[in-house]
């Protein structure tokens, strides 16, 4: 299992930030696998709530069930993947910084249900979701900053 942290600066506020992360609906907008998401749960954005997440990894499309494990408003936002391949962990912790915000990502993921040697390989698999995840951070910092 392999493990990151990815920092970025938002000009928005926490609660700014914080309203559009953890909206997991809202994560197509942002995050480039996530093709879908479909509320498993009525309520949205609460501790407990759950997800059916639709990604584009290598090997095709997947599906992965996800829930909110850690939720404290414009503070911190935890997902957490209880199905399907890549077992992942997000942690976003959020920060004031002069006007804006400073967005924390610590991650937890493993090649789990990845095609041929990566499966095997999670530090290559961790380099290579980190790198995404850095594209995916800058995308919701472009999103949050554009609107």
């Amino acid at each position: 299992m392999g493990t990151f942290q990815i920092e970025t600066e938002i000009d928005r506020t926490p609660s700014e930030v914080f309203a559009v992360l953890s909206d997991v609906r809202a994560m197509p907008r942002w995050y480039e696998a996530v093709k879908s998401v479909v509320a498993l749960t009525p309520e949205i954005a609460t501790l407990g709530a759950r997800y059916e997440i639709g990604r584009t990894l290598p090997g095709g499309p997947v599906r992965n069930e996800v829930v909110v494990t850690e939720l404290e408003r414009d503070r911190l936002f935890t997902i957490e993947s209880v199905s399907g391949p890549t077992p992942f962990r997000y942690r976003y912790t959020l920060v004031p910084s002069g006007n804006g915000t400073r967005l924390q990502l610590d991650a937890r993921i493993t090649g789990e249900g990845l095609p041929g040697p990566l499966a095997h390989v999670d530090v290559l698999a961790t380099q290579l979701f980190k790198r995404g995840m850095g594209e995916n951070l800058r995308q919701l910092k472009q999103v949050l900053e554009s609107a």
